[in-house]
C-alpha cells in the first residue's frame, strides 16, 4: 500500500524553505505577474482536446480495472501516454514559472462522483505527491458549504460560503477540480506574492525585513494533541534569487486571541495592513470563475489565493462542489 505524507510531514516539507538573506531589490521574473496582464491572454489555460479526453477515459478504466481503492492507486495505474508530457510542463510552470495553471475540459459530467475523485487523485499523482490536508489524514478534500458557522474560530472557512481572505496552504501545490459552481459568486481570487513583495519594496522598503522574521500563526485547533496552539512562521524566505512566501491573513491576526501571544506592534500591524492592501489592488489580483471540468493548480510559494463569498443553489444536489489536493513537488 502506498504511503503518503501526514499533515505535519507535508507542512514540514513545505516550510523547509532555503534562506540566505532578505531581498532588497525587486525579484521580478515569470512569477511576478499582474492580474490585468494575465486576464488579457489565456496562455495560463490548457484546453483538453478530444484525444486528451479519450485518454482520460481510458486511464480511468484502467485504474478501475486494478480493483484498488482510490487511495492505493499509483501513477502507473492511470497511464497517460501523451498527457504525461503536458503534466510535466504544468509542473515546470508551478515550480519555475508563473505559479499557476488551469486545465479545462475534464469530463466530469460523464463521471460519477467516485470516478471524478479517482481520476483527479490519479492526475495529481502524475504531478506530485499527495499529502494529508488535516490532522485526520484526509488526502482528497471536498470544498463545499457544510453549513458550518463562519464566525467559529475553529471552522475552516472552505466549509462555509463566506469570503476567504488571502492565504497559502502548507503544501507546495494546491489543486482544485470543479464539479459544480455556485449560483452566484465564489470566484477564485489569486495574486502573485512576488508582485506584492516588489510593490511593498517600492512603497515601504523599511518594512520589508520584518517579513523575514516570524509571525505567530494560529493553528486553529489543527493539532490533534491540543498542545500546539500557535507556531512562529516567517512569511518570506529568499535564496538563489527565488522568493518563497507563506502568508495567512486571518491566522496571523486571529492568534491575538491567546493571552500568551505578544500583541502586534503598530509597525507590524502597518505591515500586515499594507501587504493586504497591495494584494487587494485590482492592478495586481486576478479573479477567475471555475467551471465544471476546470482544474486549477496553484503554487503556494509564489501565489496567494482567496475566494469571494457565494450564494448557493437551493437544491442540495446542485451545490457548489470542488475536489482538492495538496501536493509536494519540490
Amino acid at each position: 500500500m502506498a504511503s503518503f505524507p501526514s499533515y505535519a510531514e507535508q507542512a514540514g516539507h513545505y516550510f523547509a524553505r532555503p534562506h540566505e538573506a532578505p531581498r532588497h531589490e525587486p525579484v521580478g521574473g515569470p512569477a511576478a505577474w499582474r492580474g490585468p496582464e494575465v486576464a488579457g491572454r489565456d496562455d495560463w489555460r490548457f484546453r483538453l482536446g478530444r484525444a486528451h479526453v479519450a485518454e482520460l477515459h481510458a486511464a480511468l478504466a484502467h485504474a478501475k480495472a486494478t480493483g484498488k481503492p482510490t487511495g492505493e492507486l499509483v501513477a502507473a495505474d492511470f497511464p497517460l501516454p501523451t498527457l504525461a508530457a503536458e503534466v510535466a510542463r504544468w509542473r515546470d510552470t508551478l515550480r519555475d514559472g508563473r505559479g499557476f495553471q488551469v486545465v479545462s475540459g475534464v469530463p466530469v459530467e460523464a463521471w460519477s462522483p467516485e470516478d471524478a475523485e479517482r481520476a483527479f487523485w490519479c492526475l495529481g499523482l502524475h504531478l506530485g505527491r499527495p499529502g494529508a490536508q488535516n490532522p485526520q489524514g484526509d488526502l482528497l478534500g471536498h470544498v463545499t458549504d457544510t453549513g458550518d458557522d463562519a464566525s467559529d474560530p475553529f471552522v475552516r472557512l472552505y466549509r462555509t460560503s463566506s469570503n476567504i481572505a488571502y492565504h497559502c496552504d502548507a503544501a507546495d501545490v494546491v489543486g482544485l477540480l470543479c464539479l459544480a459552481r455556485a449560483r452566484r459568486g465564489g470566484a477564485s481570487r489569486i495574486v502573485s506574492s512576488v508582485s506584492v513583495y516588489d510593490e511593498l519594496l517600492a512603497r515601504r522598503p523599511d518594512l520589508v525585513d520584518r517579513l523575514y522574521e516570524p509571525f505567530w500563526l494560529d493553528v486553529r485547533n489543527e493539532d490533534r494533541t491540543g498542545e500546539v496552539r500557535f507556531l512562529p512562521i516567517p512569511p518570506c524566505r529568499h535564496a538563489g534569487g527565488r522568493l518563497r512566501t507563506f502568508y495567512h491573513s486571518d491566522y496571523f491576526r486571529s492568534v491575538q486571541r491567546f493571552d500568551d501571544v505578544p500583541e502586534l506592534e503598530p509597525r507590524e500591524r502597518e505591515l500586515l495592513d499594507l501587504y493586504e492592501t497591495i494584494a487587494s489592488s485590482p492592478d495586481l489580483y486576478f479573479d477567475m470563475d471555475l467551471e465544471p471540468g476546470d482544474v486549477q493548480w496553484l503554487s503556494n510559494h509564489v501565489v496567494l489565493h482567496a475566494r469571494t463569498a457565494y450564494e448557493d443553489h437551493e437544491d442540495p444536489a446542485c451545490k457548489r462542489h470542488l475536489l482538492r489536493l495538496w501536493l509536494s513537488i519540490e
